[in-house]
């Protein structure tokens, strides 16, 4: 059953029937309730992210788009001997079937289907996927392992576990980053191998629509046929040399031409024929002249084409019977032929231009659109109702076709005539201009329509997740134009003369839709589900506006607009509302947007003190990791983040976006160093675990992983010509590595403690390594030789790094100095002194300084002769104040201690940890005295009473369930236990306390800062 809270408007009770009647009957779910599918929540919550599309929806819109399956126009192939040859034979686990546009192969394969659907053939699993080059959604490889993958685990949810491992640690991210190909076919060839998997039949249509990585596609079915016995492949496109290629590697695959069974196909498009005549007669009324005529017309210049008679019937199905006979010469052979006949019989028709305009928007657009759609991005149809909108579709000469209330080409074949062979037909002034009117109205359209909390939530936090679409939904015609207004904007501006009309300029078009519309904007994109795309789409703006706006204003403002979605992304993502409370509260006061949407701020919250003036230098915060992040490395292109974790993963993050692009796993224990190739196509993680992987940045493989070391990873670092890597490890040496081979070059021993630097010089001749032992060691690359050993320092060596010109060494100390060296002499020229605390990082070109401190919290006792301290090793220390004598040492917590007090007669002493426990300590003796539990989350706070009878625990648990709160996540402010105002990382608190309708926090940045509630 679905929960709805906060919804008590009318529409909400219109709707929720429908939603849960909607979600009651969904196959996922159904599924979930079957007796012999054990799924939790989460198993169906994975399903569902996993999904892209219902492969079984599109093999009934496809059959219904086409007239419906005929049993006789598929049967042949089940008697011809390279099918049987495929069915029966072990060996011969692939059958593709080729031939040219129209022939039938979707259909055929529908038959397919069906047959090896049938209970008394199914001895097996059947998964099926249905590619469509016009639909951005189902023309990729990833999208078609999505597809296969669904519909496999629904029929044996025991293959669930395979895809958990990885969902659990990425989310929704696994299926849609940059590396969900490389994740996919892993889990993918994980499930092909099971030991529980049955004779399984995988079939994929239309490989020649598989738009993107169609050359990994083809290379993962050649794969598994060698790899997976039990496996049975079907695959058809057209007859593409680049396809056949790949495909007959494959080496005991089947291939089945179409037009080398001219015989059978010839006999089943004369059994559709006959079908579609009968339906015509009936329908028309056909004498039987006229039906003879239209028999013997279809017979003579099918060419062994399905769809051209299809489209022929479909054109005659609209014509008055008694034109038929004299109109059928009117119907020439071949598709290209008749999408001519067509596109005249448009061009003759009253509703030429406005049809042209039809085609041309279905053309460039990036997805098939809705017939809503369609109304808000042609300016004739704006305000029509579905029917009329019906009717002026139908009369695009059948080149069209509408299921669902979407529209789709009636063909591949069909698109690619428009694009090519009526190209100037359709786009008379070019593609570039129609890609401008889709601009153009949908920013017409979105300025019209976008207005704040569309979906009437209420709530400022409700969440994404429990957000369904209202009936009637008032972002349906808007969908389209809030994802890729900027898109089209984009391939508009391409010509020459984009920048000869008002749109990016000071005051123009999109200056004035973004200050009116813009938070509208955000929130619709969130209740999208298309934030990312956003953040990316302002980026894209932002640029082309520097190239082509003369004044600073709309410069500023996309700038401004930049920061603002960046900085705001998850806030806003998660709940769509927050684009009018946190994002709002949370900008600096001079931001441009939150100016101008000042009136739209949550009136009855205040933050004292002020927020800044201005915006940090922070340009995002990438949340993801589950744990500490131990290191992190820009790419020299600048383009992409590392970040190395003690969740035991690498990510890989869009520096513009902020997009986790790829997880990279693999790991048994916490990432400890992370660095880029200087051609940033490689990535070295070293690790706990002993070992040094290199991954390739694009597709997030693991490329090598490098073994030798005897204990865990300091340090790694390429050399400036990406050819060499370095690790320092525990094992107090040093290894270099071949980066295209992973074979140890050499080992470099000397230093008597473990590494924790190596840096390469930036001609790659030499190798610089620090050390626990104090001294740092200058390497001979290609000999391993040790050139010079540098020392003068009192404690352990952190980092080294060399000057450009690689005749200097920097090298940083937990003395609290940095030196100097000149690297051919090894003569110490500076020591560089000041810092209060030991150097973690040094670096010629920038400073990436970190600082710890051990030490979480302190106190005297009220009699002023003791102190205590608490420590992230887990002790309490009392030291005697005079003498600075350590009188004892507490231990008994299992997690560091974040809060120590006294108790005023100086008798008793109280220590708060992150193992959720206070202990109450006997000060003379140092005995434990009681451990108090019953915190649901880490101490933050103990104090004792003036009369030492009481004791008070703060806890990261919730403050209160009622009035102000925060969430245990500390993530949210609360109110009456509803979320309120979503808190941005530097926000959140270390420390917090309520008075009422006031809280005040503290973080660990050590920003102080109030929140009222009037």
């Amino acid at each position: 059953m679905v929960k709805f809270k906060g919804r008590n408007d009318k529409a909400y009770e219109m709707v929720k029937a429908d939603i849960e009647e909607l979600v009651e009957n969904s196959e996922v779910v159904k599924a979930a309730r079957d007796p012999g599918n054990n799924m939790t929540k989460q198993d169906r919550k994975c399903i569902q992210d996993l999904r892209v599309t219902d492969p079984c929806h599109d093999k009934e819109r496809i059959e219904k788009t086409k007239g419906g399956l005929l049993e006789d126009s598929y049967r042949w192939i089940l008697q011809n001997p390279d099918f049987q040859r495929w069915r029966d034979d072990d060996q011969s686990r692939l059958l593709w079937i080729k031939g040219d546009p129209g022939k039938g192969k979707t259909m055929l394969l529908c038959g397919i289907i069906n047959e090896l659907n049938k209970p008394m053939t199914k001895t097996g699993q059947l998964s099926f996927f249905f590619c469509q080059a016009t639909d951005s959604r189902i023309n990729s490889a990833t999208a078609v392992l999505r597809g296969l993958l669904y519909l496999l685990i629904n029929q044996q949810p025991s293959f669930v576990p395979h895809l958990r491992k990885k969902y659990d640690h990425a989310g929704k991210a696994l299926f849609e980053d940059a590396n969900a190909w490389v994740a996919l076919s892993k889990i993918f060839t994980n499930i092909l191998q099971d030991s529980n998997l049955n004779t399984t039949y995988l079939i994929i249509d239309a490989l020649d629509e598989c738009v993107l990585d169609l050359p990994k596609l083809l290379d993962f079915v050649v794969q598994q046929c060698s790899l997976s016995p039990c496996v049975k492949w079907v695959v058809s496109s057209r007859n593409w040399p680049s396809i056949e290629e790949q495909l007959v590697k494959a080496g005991q695959g089947v291939r089945l031409s179409l037009e080398l069974n001219a015989e059978s196909v010839s006999t089943a498009v004369g059994v559709f024929i006959q079908q579609k005549v009968l339906q015509l007669s009936q329908d028309k009324n056909y004498d039987d002249e006229t039906k003879g005529a239209v028999l013997d017309h279809l017979y003579s210049n099918a060419n062994d084409t399905f769809l051209w008679v299809a489209l022929v019937c479909q054109n005659l199905k609209e014509m008055s019977r008694l034109n038929v006979v004299t109109k059928l010469k009117s119907f020439p052979p071949g598709l290209n032929s008749l999408y001519e006949r067509m596109m005249q019989h448009i061009n003759d028709s009253d509703d030429a231009e406005l049809c042209k305009r039809v085609l041309a928007t279905i053309t460039v657009a990036y997805r098939p659109i809705t017939l809503e759609e369609l109304s808000s991005l042609v300016g004739e149809l704006d305000g029509k109702d579905l029917g009329l909108l019906q009717e002026i579709v139908s009369r695009c000469g059948s080149l069209l076709t509408i299921r669902d209330g979407t529209i789709y080409f009636v063909h591949q074949s069909a698109k690619d005539f428009l694009q090519k062979e009526a190209f100037n037909t359709v786009f008379p002034s070019g593609s570039e201009e129609a890609h401008y009117a889709v601009f153009l109205r949908s920013l017409l359209s979105m300025s019209k329509m976008l207005q704040r909390d569309m979906y009437r939530l209420g709530r400022l936090g409700y969440p994404i997740e429990e957000v369904y679409q209202l009936k009637p939904d008032p972002l349906a015609p808007l969908r389209y134009s809030c994802t890729y207004w900027i898109d089209h904007l984009c391939d508009w501006s391409s010509s020459t003369s984009a920048y000869d009309k008002d749109v990016l300029q000071d005051g123009g078009l999109v200056d004035s839709f973004l200050r009116k519309k813009y938070l509208y904007w955000l929130e619709a994109l969130s209740l999208n589900r298309n934030m990312s795309e956003g953040v990316l789409a302002i980026g894209k703006l932002n640029t082309l506006a520097q190239k082509s706006t003369d004044g600073p204003g709309l410069t500023n403002l996309l700038e401004d607009a930049r920061r603002f979605i960046m900085a705001h992304k998850s806030a806003i993502e998660n709940s769509p509302l927050q684009a009018y409370a946190s994002a709002l509260l949370f900008s600096p006061t001079r931001s441009l947007i939150r100016g101008l949407f000042k009136k739209e701020e949550m009136g009855s919250v205040t933050i004292k003190p002020g927020m800044q003036e201005n915006w940090s230098a922070c340009l995002s915060t990438l949340e993801g990791h589950s744990d500490f992040i131990s290191s992190v490395a820009f790419s020299h292109d600048s383009t992409r983040l590392a970040s190395g974790s003690g969740d035991h993963t690498v990510k890989i993050w869009d520096v513009s976006s902020g997009k986790c692009l790829s997880t990279l796993e693999g790991r048994s224990s916490h990432i400890t160093s992370v660095a880029f190739s200087h051609d940033s196509t490689r990535l070295a993680s070293g690790s706990r675990d002993d070992t040094v992987k290199i991954w390739d940045v694009s597709s997030g493989k693991c490329l090598s992983t490098l073994e030798g070391h005897s204990s865990f990873i300091f340090s790694v670092a390429f050399s400036h010509d990406s050819t060499r890597l370095a690790s320092g490890s525990y094992d107090d040496t040093v290894k270099i590595w071949d980066v295209s081979s992973g074979k140890c070059l050499s080992t470099l021993e000397g230093h008597s403690s473990f590494i924790s630097s190596v840096a390469f010089s930036h001609d790659s001749t030499r190798l610089a390594s620090g050390s626990y032992d104090g001294t740092v060691k200058i390497w001979d690359v290609s000999s391993g030789k040790c050139l010079s050993t540098l020392e003068g320092y009192s404690n352990s060596i952190s980092s080294v790094a060399f000057s450009h010109d690689s005749t200097r060494l920097a090298s940083g100390s937990y003395d609290d100095t940095v030196k100097i060296w000149d690297v051919s002499s090894g003569k110490c020229l500076s020591t560089l002194k000041g810092h209060s605390s030991h150097i973690t990082s040094v670096a010629f070109s920038h400073d990436s300084t970190r600082l710890a401190n051990s030490i979480s919290s302190v106190a005297f006792s009220h009699d002023s002769t003791r102190l205590a301290s608490g420590s992230g090793d887990g002790t309490v220390k009392i030291w005697d104040v005079s003498s600075g004598k350590c009188l004892s040492t507490l231990k008994g917590h299992s997690n560091p201690i974040s809060s120590v007090a006294f108790s005023h007669d100086s008798t008793r002493l109280a220590s708060g940890s992150y193992d959720r426990t206070v202990k109450i300590w006997d000060v003379s003796s140092g005995k434990c005295l009681s451990t108090l539990k019953g915190h649901s989350n880490s101490i933050s706070s103990v104090a004792f009473s003036h009369d030492s009878t009481r004791l008070a625990s703060g806890s990261y648990d919730r403050i209160s369930n009622q009035g102000l709160s925060l969430s245990l996540d500390n993530m949210w402010i609360t109110y009456n236990s509803e979320n309120l105002l979503w808190l941005p990382s530097e926000y959140r608190p270390s420390r917090a306390t309520v008075s009422k309708k006031t809280i005040g926090i503290g973080t660990g940045g050590g920003r102080v800062w109030i929140c009222e509630i009037q």
